[in-house]
């Protein structure tokens, strides 16, 4: 794995007129991460939503997820 020195090493060789491109590369990556962070974030947001409800609740909720699922992917369409 490269290190940040060894990184920087090889910017110091990359063209000028090719920096502005760089810029954009190393930009598009960091913007990613953020954005990937953002969206995790939001996700384990919802960690922990079941904890309230009683066993037999969730298993009713399980159950019901099941049916629909069964419902709206398993039918048959007439065209």
């Amino acid at each position: 794995m490269p290190t940040i020195n060894s990184i920087l090493r090889e910017l110091k060789n990359v063209p000028v007129d090719k920096l502005e491109d760089l810029y954009s590369i190393i930009h598009s990556l960091r913007t990613n991460t953020r954005k990937a962070g953002r969206e995790n974030r939001e996700i384990l947001s919802f960690a922990g939503s079941f904890a309230d409800l009683s066993k037999s609740d969730y298993n009713d909720f399980v159950e019901h997820t099941k049916q629909t699922r069964e419902n709206l992917f398993y039918r048959n369409i007439n065209l």
